[in-house]
């Protein structure tokens, strides 16, 4: 069974982030909590590329 945990961002409320370790551990799943059937799989370092971008602002206007 996989185990979703929600950001800590999020309240009680429908509309949170959640993470989770692919089936065989080597990736991450992430999904909206209001729409639970959509998943989007990644490997680690990408997800962590991604986020940097997003802390750093290179973003920004896409």
């Amino acid at each position: 069974m996989t185990q979703w945990l929600k950001s800590s961002y999020c309240a009680e409320a429908n509309n949170c982030v959640e993470i989770a370790r692919t089936g065989t551990g080597d990736g991450v799943a992430l999904r909206e909590s209001a729409d639970p059937a959509v998943q989007l799989t990644s490997d680690f370092s990408r997800l962590a590329a991604l986020l940097e971008a997003a802390r750093t602002g290179r973003l920004a206007g896409l």
